[in-house]
C-alpha cells in the first residue's frame, strides 16, 4: 500500500471514511485502526463486511477502546472469520436472545452452536415465563426440547410447534423418567408429533400415557416392538395383558 493510501486511512473522516470502509481491500485495512475518527460506529459498519481477514479481526480484539462496546462484541462473535477461541470467549458476553440468534445463524460451526445452546439451557431455570415462551417459539431444536421437557403448560404447546424441533429432541424428552404428565398428554394429542412411529413407541413407555392412547397405538406397532414392550419390567403388569392380546391377534390373523 502506498504512503498516500495509508495516510488516507489514518486521517479520513465523514463520507470519505465511509467510502474507504466499503472500498479498501481487506488486506490493506490495518491503518484504519489508528484513525481517531474510526469509532465504534464506523467499526460496526466495517464489521458488516464478510471478507475481513482473521488477522485484522484479531487486531480489533486487542484494542480495549473497541471491545468495551457490546455492539462490537456481538458483531465479532457473529463474524465468520473471527478466530474460534475468541468467538468462544465472546459468546460468554452475549445477551440471551443474541445467543439464540447465533445458534440459528447460517454457517455457524457446530461446536460453537452447541456452546451457545449450552449457555442458553444453563440460564433457563432463572428465566421468566414470558421469555421462556419466546424461546420456545423461535429457538433451535436442543433448546426447544429442553423447554419441552421442563413441563410448564404454557411453554409445552409452543415448543411442540417450534419449526426447529426435531423428532430426536421429542424422543429425548420422552426418555426422561420423571416427565410431567402435561408433556406426555400434549405430545400424544399433537397433530404432528403424535403420528411419528418412534414417538408412539416412546409414549407407551411413559406411565402417564392414557389407556385410550395406548389401545389406539397398539394396532400400529410391529410385532417385534410389541414383544419388546411386553417383556417383564418394561410396562406395568396391567398393561402387558393388552399387548399380549394384540400379539396373539396378529399371530392368529397370519394363520
Amino acid at each position: 500500500m502506498s504512503t498516500e493510501n495509508t495516510r488516507a486511512l489514518q486521517t479520513a473522516a465523514g463520507d470519505e471514511l465511509v467510502r474507504l470502509i466499503h472500498e479498501v481491500a481487506p488486506d490493506s485495512l490495518l491503518p484504519i485502526l489508528e484513525n481517531p475518527a474510526f469509532d465504534e460506529t464506523a467499526l460496526s459498519l466495517l464489521l458488516q463486511r464478510k471478507d475481513l481477514r482473521s488477522e485484522f479481526l484479531a487486531q480489533i480484539l486487542q484494542r480495549r477502546r473497541f471491545m468495551k462496546h457490546y455492539a462490537v462484541k456481538k458483531l465479532l462473535a457473529f463474524h465468520p472469520h473471527t478466530p474460534r477461541t475468541d468467538t468462544l470467549r465472546l459468546l460468554r458476553d452475549l445477551y440471551l436472545m443474541d445467543l439464540v440468534q447465533f445458534t440459528i445463524s447460517p454457517g455457524t460451526l457446530p461446536d460453537l452452536k452447541r456452546k451457545a445452546e449450552d449457555q442458553v439451557i444453563a440460564k433457563m431455570a432463572q428465566l421468566p415465563l414470558g421469555q421462556k415462551i419466546t424461546l420456545a417459539r423461535r429457538s433451535p431444536a436442543r433448546i426447544a426440547g429442553a423447554l419441552l421437557a421442563e413441563g410448564q403448560p404454557s411453554v409445552v404447546k409452543v415448543a411442540l410447534s417450534n419449526p426447529y424441533l426435531t423428532e430426536a429432541q421429542v424422543l429425548r424428552a420422552l426418555a426422561k423418567e420423571k416427565l410431567a404428565p402435561i408433556v406426555v398428554q400434549s405430545i400424544a394429542t399433537d397433530p404432528k408429533w403424535s403420528h411419528f412411529y418412534n414417538v408412539r413407541v416412546a409414549l407407551l413407555r411413559q406411565p402417564s400415557t392414557t389407556l385410550a392412547t395406548i389401545l389406539a397405538y397398539l394396532p400400529e406397532l410391529t410385532v417385534s416392538d410389541l414383544r419388546e414392550l411386553a417383556a417383564p419390567g418394561v410396562l406395568p403388569e396391567n398393561l402387558r395383558h393388552y399387548l399380549d392380546t394384540e400379539i396373539q391377534r396378529r399371530l392368529e390373523k397370519k394363520r
